[in-house]
Parts: structure tokens; C-alpha cells; sequence
């Protein structure tokens, strides 16, 4: 199977079981920022090879990423389409608030605003949330024009959550302090 079709040489993308759509598209912006994030999560699960106290994070991430193909899975298809897919489910978004507090025991209660960095791994994350969030602002635009399955947009908000308590777990198992935000108390 060759990787390029030339399909999509005018500008156009197809949708599961739905034609054609521009590939500027909001559902195409959505789902593609899903992709963004997905992404983003690899990087951060390869600053994590071969850093013992987070390997276990790595082999949840793992997962993550295998959840958020069938996120962009879910909104490539419309609702109605003939298409079968795996859509998400309420037990997804459960299952995230499971591992938020899971993780969430393993560092000190939030007090202040933080800085986004730490370890190469933390760091990542925190970009990977806010690719999340863009993904989550997309999905909740496209809701507005076009009916989707709720629970995408419900995923992605406990996902963003997630990766945000997953970059202060990771700091705090490879022992680096995060940077508290001053705010206009910078002294």
C-alpha cells in the first residue's frame, strides 16, 4: 500500500462513511488536533525510556495514545454514518478520572498556579495539555455546527486534567521542584 493517494491534491479530505470535506474543515481541525495531541504524548513517552520511576506512567500513556486514535476515529465519522467505528464512551471518560486519582496521590496538594516545565518528560506533557485543550476548544466549536458524540468532547477535557497531573507526577518521582507562579508578587 503506497502512503500517498493524491485524493486529497485539491484540498480535500474524506470522512468516514460521509464524503468529502475541505481539509480546512472544523471537523478536520478537530480531529487533527487530537492527532497534534496524540503526538505530543510520543515525545513525551520518549524523554521517559529508561527513567525507572516513571515507567510505569509511560505504559499508561501508552494507552492514552491508543484511546486518542479512536477519539479522532470518532469525529472523523459522523454521527449517523454508515461507517463502523469504536465510538467513546462515558466508561472512557470514568476511566480517566480513575487514573487522575491515582496519579494525583503521588504528589503534594495544588496550592498555587505553577509554571509549565520540570523534566524533559513533565515538560512535554504539559505541551501535550495544552494541544489537548486547543483539540477541547476545537470539538466544543464543531458542536456547535455539527452533532457529535458528547463524550469526545467530555474525554478530552478529563484528558487535558490528566496530563496536567501527569507532568506533576513525573516531576515529583524524578525529584525536580516545580516552579510556583509569582504573579504580580515577583520578589
Amino acid at each position: 500500500m503506497k502512503i500517498y493517494t493524491r485524493t486529497g491534491d485539491k484540498g480535500t479530505t474524506a470522512l468516514f462513511g460521509a464524503g468529502r470535506v475541505k481539509k480546512h474543515d472544523l471537523r478536520i481541525e478537530a480531529f487533527g488536533t487530537v492527532d497534534e495531541t496524540n503526538s505530543a504524548v510520543g515525545v513525551a513517552r520518549a524523554h521517559m525510556r529508561g527513567v525507572d520511576p516513571v515507567r510505569e506512567l509511560d505504559e499508561t500513556l501508552h494507552l492514552v495514545q491508543e484511546k486518542l486514535f479512536d477519539v479522532g476515529a470518532d469525529l472523523a465519522t459522523p454521527l449517523g454514518s454508515k461507517a463502523q467505528i469504536a465510538r467513546i464512551s462515558p466508561e472512557d471518560g470514568t476511566n480517566l478520572e480513575q487514573l487522575i486519582d491515582r496519579y494525583e496521590e503521588g504528589v503534594s496538594p495544588l496550592k498555587h498556579f505553577i509554571l509549565p516545565g520540570g523534566s524533559p518528560a513533565a515538560a512535554f506533557l504539559h505541551q501535550a495539555r495544552t494541544v489537548c485543550r486547543r483539540a477541547e476548544r476545537l470539538v466544543s466549536r464543531l458542536r456547535e455546527s455539527d452533532e457529535i458524540n458528547e463524550q469526545t468532547l467530555i474525554f478530552l477535557n478529563r484528558l487535558s486534567d490528566f496530563l496536567f497531573v501527569a507532568a506533576r507526577w513525573t516531576n515529583a518521582r524524578e525529584a525536580i521542584e516545580e516552579t510556583i507562579w509569582r504573579g504580580a508578587n515577583r520578589t
